[in-house]
């Protein structure tokens, strides 16, 4: 397997916010794209607020390696205040990028990143979640803010998987399906690079 072939995500967030459930979400996408894909959370005390850490891997060969990740192409922030008390970039390839929640500008969120000096995007996925879902459920706009920034799917597949895998979940929920495909879409169109 070559390098490029490889591409790894790491989630932070808090205990209840979903990024455990977007690590999960993406794994699955990328799984229907015909990738190998491993998706799997990080515990520390399992409490509803406690900081959690997920990862993903998806490559168009076989991934034998089964730890964490601590250099991953992507990082992803779904709990802006992390940024205060965890080095999110960390072992941040340099040809990556970090996508942080935030209403802030890519410009802003640097400064609070001040030893790294890639790539920066922004989404507002708790404004997008709550015009759409009518709650603060920030996992849906930050994976569609994933897949768009590292471009690891196809657009039109991965909102397709997407509406199918809602559809499923949330049977007996229609409007629900509807609002995560709005906060999909929006986000998609939403996210900031700096």
């Amino acid at each position: 397997m070559k390098k490029d072939d490889l591409i790894e995500f790491r989630w932070h967030g808090r205990g209840g916010q979903g990024a455990k459930t977007a690590c999960l979400l993406l794994a699955d996408a990328a799984f229907h794209a015909g990738r190998y894909v491993q998706g799997f959370p990080e515990y520390g005390p399992e409490r509803m607020g406690a900081p959690i850490t997920a990862y993903n891997r998806i490559s168009t060969a076989r991934c034998s390696v089964h730890c964490n990740i601590e250099q991953p192409d992507y990082v992803v922030v779904v709990d802006e205040t992390l940024l205060d008390t965890v080095d999110v970039t960390h072992g941040l390839k340099a040809h990556g990028a970090v996508i942080v929640n935030t209403g802030k500008t890519p410009e802003e969120i640097r400064e609070k990143l001040p030893h790294w000096t890639g790539r920066v995007c922004t989404i507002d996925a708790r404004r997008i979640s709550e015009e759409t879902l009518g709650k603060n459920f920030p996992n849906t706009p930050m994976l569609s803010a994933a897949v768009k920034v590292s471009g690891v799917l196809e657009e039109q597949q991965f909102k397709s998987d997407m509406e199918e895998s809602f559809q499923h979940k949330f049977a007996t929920k229609p409007q629900v399906v509807a609002g995560n495909m709005a906060a999909l879409v929006k986000a998609w169109e939403e996210v900031q690079a700096g």
